[in-house]
């Protein structure tokens, strides 16, 4: 048993082990590019991606550490995709940090602790696994928005985030906290037996679930939880900012997928209900908000706030009535459209690094006038990606959409059909500021003609991301399967 206990654990091990051993191999280093470091991260990241795509081929569920742990194909392949966007991010940012002298040890090791607690959040089957994995994040990404310690935005949106933060893991903690003084157990799985036997306090589980929604919809950035998100993208260096826009919202999903599908389904009525106001307030003020926006990375921290709104239509249209039957469908949709957005989110923060240089970031809309006739290849990438977050056809935003919007209407719920039509008119609005930076790209006189230079990995990986993006709208059927082969497992157990 105790050798099952480790061999369960063996990619968050690792990566753990080679977090500490970059931490001390980049005090030897010289090189001010942090060469060997930079290489040493790369290879740690693509090891563990390898370990969770052979566990998620595997397709077994193992449950470890005294069932505090649960190994399954869910949680590797959200792992997988963490891990992806990590090390996408690290390949993004350095050419960024090095102009602005971040590049240091730091950099990698909070990135890879931050990727240790999104690990352990999806894998978590204990309400403590779960907080201790969120506090292993929060705490690594409040440090990297922090990195740039001499430059005063950073420090200020660095200081929003912690305090914002520590208020969320607050009201979760206080959740979990009721949750155990009702169901007297912090284990998922007997937490759900509690809750399906009916023997517990109906009124105090309710009130102790308000709380980790709360919470929840904080890491989510869901309204009207959403206050840190514009200051906090806009404040923190970029590469910060896509730690914290990339796989942080993976962990989120997996996280609420944990709590509050395989914890506590038989209160999926109360939660459902929760969500249906988060997602309708997110969809209303995160679009209506980014048409004002003249900051580009502020605008797209209210497109991911509405963004949020869509992916919690996904999740609340999983119990209708008592049933479970849309269930599979409704949460791989969410699973779909999680991952997807994250993949597009890589590339529009990625672009906006490699785009500004020493003493000049790339931020406000108006930096991107002209991009066209400075380099036709990244405003044609740069046009992927808004054309993907609007929900465009052939990208895979569009399919994406449609995978939540059809998991809504399919379960022949009005209210469901009357969400799907409001979500439909939110987009059509969204679409309106995605579609205002491709018009500035391709019709306005650019503000500055000189020549945008990349490293040749960066421009390399920006070319696969965008065409990432294009493929997966065109050819959805693979990743759409593997989500729905890691929910249907899930929900097995």
């Amino acid at each position: 048993m105790t050798a099952m206990n480790w061999l369960a654990v063996y990619p968050e091990i690792f990566l753990l082990v080679m977090a500490c051993v970059v931490a001390l191999a980049d005090l030897f280093v010289t090189d001010p590019k942090r060469t060997p470091t930079h290489v040493l991260s790369l290879l740690t990241l693509v090891a563990l991606a390898g370990m969770h795509w052979v566990s998620f081929n595997e397709g077994q569920t193992y449950y470890a550490m005294n069932r505090m742990v649960v190994m399954d194909p869910m949680g590797h392949l959200l792992a997988l995709f963490a891990t992806i966007a990590v090390a996408v991010t690290l390949v993004y940012a350095r050419p960024y940090a090095e102009s602005r002298e971040m590049l240091k040890g730091e950099l990698y090791t909070l990135s890879l602790f931050s990727l240790l607690g999104i690990s352990i959040m999806v894998s978590g089957n204990n309400l403590l696994t779960l907080y201790l994995g969120l506090e292993v994040m929060s705490l690594s990404l409040y440090s990297l928005v922090a990195l740039r310690r001499d430059h005063a935005q950073s420090t200020e949106a660095a200081m929003k985030y912690f305090v914002l933060g520590a208020l969320a893991s607050g009201f979760l903690l206080y959740g979990m906290s009721m949750m155990y003084g009702a169901t007297g157990s912090l284990d998922l799985g007997k937490i759900f037996d509690a809750i399906g036997k009916g023997e517990v306090n109906r009124q105090v589980l309710v009130f102790g679930l308000v709380f980790i929604v709360s919470g929840l919809a904080f890491k989510l950035g869901a309204v009207p939880f959403h206050m840190w998100l514009p200051d906090v993208y806009q404040g923190a260096p970029t590469a910060a900012t896509l730690l914290i826009a990339g796989a942080p919202k993976i962990a989120a999903f997996g996280m609420t997928i944990r709590l509050l599908v395989d914890g506590m389904l038989g209160l999926a009525v109360d939660w459902q209900q929760m969500f249906m106001v988060l997602a309708v307030c997110s969809l209303l003020v995160g679009n209506l908000a980014a048409i004002a926006q003249t900051n580009l990375k502020r605008m797209l921290a209210y497109s991911t706030i509405a963004q949020m709104g869509f992916l919690l239509l996904g999740l609340l249209a999983g119990v209708v009535n008592g049933n479970t039957l849309s269930a599979a469908n409704a949460y791989s949709s969410a699973m779909f459209y999680i991952i997807t957005y994250v993949v597009t989110t890589l590339g529009t923060f990625g672009l906006i690094m490699l785009m500004a240089r020493a003493g000049f970031e790339a931020e406000e809309i108006a930096d991107l006038s002209g991009l066209h006739r400075r380099s036709p290849v990244l405003a044609a990438v740069m046009g992927i990606f808004m054309f993907s977050l609007a929900g465009v056809p052939p990208m895979v935003g569009f399919y994406a959409k449609l995978a939540v919007l059809q998991s809504l209407i399919s379960t022949n719920d009005t209210l469901h059909l009357q969400l799907a039509v409001f979500a439909v008119v939110m987009s059509l609005i969204g679409a309106f500021y995605y579609l205002r930076i491709v018009k500035v790209m391709y019709f306005e006189e650019p503000t500055d003609t000189s020549a945008i230079a990349m490293p040749a990995d960066a421009r390399a990986v920006l070319s696969l991301n965008g065409a990432a993006v294009l493929l997966l709208g065109i050819l959805p059927g693979g990743l759409m399967a593997m989500c729905a082969q890691a929910i249907v497992k899930a929900l097995a157990t």
